[in-house]
């Protein structure tokens, strides 16, 4: 809860203008005062909004929610369990705790139209595949998969597929992954964490590993990116990768994934954050903001998301479902419906890059 003094701070921070210039983001007082507040000057800018921001009825469109631009979502997911083995969605394997207990829902195949018909209406245009957990020697296949998918519905127009970059083959195994014409990417989920109930490898200091730096140079010289999912205790050993590879383009995914909400995990995640955002090859999706929480409001992703804009830049963050796994808390439409009110006060070229144009540089579609 706020302090009387961060309140006070939240008030000082209060300036009148009608645009936000980097460091502020247009905001409104439970009062209804509307103004810039300046990020940069909060201590826990965080939790002190928390409270306070709301949009009037005005600033959304009559059926309730903001007018979006098209979307492109640059991180979603396919399933067949029928044709592959995903050992994350066995009931014999207990699942990081981060997904909650709805997830046994996921254990189920997710196509190309269960995907599109999530979209409730909204115009999204393009949509890139991340790789979904199979069995190692099945993402070859997963990825030629997805590239019939794709040749023959559209969707997705890119794929980043599973390399373990540790392997002594993990080079040939980019080479067959190239081979389909929508490879973009690799992620590779580093998420390591003391608590064997959060963690998603058992390897915690695999970024340092002299073979796995090798088989990261390797994505350079393929004109591949790589999706870094880890967790912010994680970040100052990305940031070394991130400065020791300039020519990789990184993208950080869920906004790094900040397990709790309190007021310490949130600073730690900030500085963390902050720090990684100094090397410019990094860029991250807002994304994921439910996981390790149980679900999410409109009012609980807006610090979240807004602290990402301002920390990375509006050209370095991206929206993006994370479906189906974020199904498991509300709907497609409602998940980006919420993006929209949070932007209502950007100018449409801002919106634009927030919810298609960096996807589409960034990944190349």
């Amino acid at each position: 809860m706020e302090s009387d003094r961060d309140t006070d701070a939240l008030d000082a921070a209060l300036h009148p203008g009608s645009r936000s210039p980097r460091g502020f983001i247009m905001g409104r007082t439970a009062a209804g005062h509307k103004g810039l507040l300046d990020l940069t000057a909060l201590g826990q800018p965080i939790f002190v909004t928390l409270r306070f921001w709301q949009l009037d009825r005005d600033d959304v469109t009559r059926d309730g929610r903001a007018d979006m631009p098209p979307i492109v979502d640059p991180h979603h997911h396919l399933q067949d369990l029928d044709m592959f083995c995903y050992p994350w969605l066995s009931p014999a394997i207990a699942p990081p705790a981060i997904f909650g207990d709805g997830f046994a829902r996921l254990r189920r195949s997710y196509g190309i139209a269960d995907y599109l018909a999530e979209f409730g209406g909204l115009d999204v245009v393009k949509s890139v595949h991340i790789q979904n957990g199979c069995l190692p020697e099945q993402a070859i296949a997963e990825t030629r998969w997805l590239q019939a998918i794709a040749d023959r519905h559209g969707f997705p127009h890119g794929i980043v597929a599973h390399v373990a970059l540790q392997h002594e083959s993990a080079d040939e195994q980019l080479a067959e992954h190239c081979r389909s014409a929508n490879m973009r990417g690799i992620r590779q989920i580093l998420n390591a964490h003391p608590d064997p109930a959060l963690g998603f490898i058992a390897e915690r200091d695999l970024m340092a590993n002299a073979a796995w730096r090798r088989g990261f140079a390797a994505l350079a010289r393929r004109g591949l990116s790589f999706d870094l999912q880890i967790y912010p205790h994680q970040m100052a050993e990305a940031l070394e990768v991130a400065r020791a590879f300039p020519g990789t383009s990184i993208i950080l995914d869920h906004a790094g994934m900040p397990l709790r909400r309190d007021r310490d995990e949130i600073d730690r995640w900030r500085g963390a954050m902050t720090d990684l955002a100094a090397a410019d090859n990094v860029a991250v999706k807002i994304s994921g903001l439910a996981l390790g929480q149980g679900g999410w409001s409109a009012e609980t992703i807006r610090p979240i998301a807004l602290a990402t804009i301002e920390i990375f830049g509006i050209d370095r963050c991206m929206f993006a479902s994370n479906f189906p796994v974020d199904g498991l808390f509300s709907s497609y439409r409602a998940l980006f419906d919420a993006f929209g009110a949070v932007t209502q006060e950007l100018t449409a070229g801002e919106r634009a890059a927030l919810f298609s144009k960096n996807a589409e540089r960034l990944y190349r579609i």
